[in-house]
């Protein structure tokens, strides 16, 4: 199974979606940790590193103490599913399609939007299922 989550962090909602099917299914739990390419040196104003942006925010998203302990917590509720977490740069649709080619499942969140027009999956979601062979989980989240 793959997850995708982006660079504001894992969900709760999505994460125990995840971590319960994964479990229903006795399978691995890929999780993709999507995050922007880093500024490169000299481009903007002054020194700063992208890096130094705290955790969730730089180029170690994915490393840090902030999805780390979130994820801990449903890794003690799900001891017998195996996770692996890999951060990938660039477009998540892509990575995830990518990712998606040996998934039983690819889910990933989409934020519970209200608008006349009706609901918005977002383009992360959109690209996914039209770009996935796999079957795709759309876990609404507020």
């Amino acid at each position: 199974m793959v997850l995708g989550v982006g660079p504001a962090g894992p969900c709760e909602e999505v994460l125990e979606f995840a971590f319960d099917a994964a479990a229903r299914r006795a399978a691995a739990l890929r999780i993709a940790h999507g995050r922007a390419p880093a500024v490169p040196a000299g481009f903007g104003y002054g020194d700063a590193d992208p890096a130094d942006a705290g955790p969730g925010r730089g180029p170690g998203y994915g490393e840090g103490e902030e999805a780390d302990g979130l994820l801990h917590v449903w890794r003690r509720k799900f001891p017998e599913v195996e996770v692996r977490e890999q951060a990938v740069v660039g477009r998540p649709g892509r990575h995830l399609a990518e990712a998606a080619s040996d998934a039983c499942l690819v889910v990933v969140g989409r934020r519970a939007r209200h608008s006349s027009a009706g609901t918005h999956i977002g383009p992360v979601a959109q690209a996914v299922l039209h770009h996935c062979a796999a079957p795709v989980a759309v876990v609404p989240h507020g």
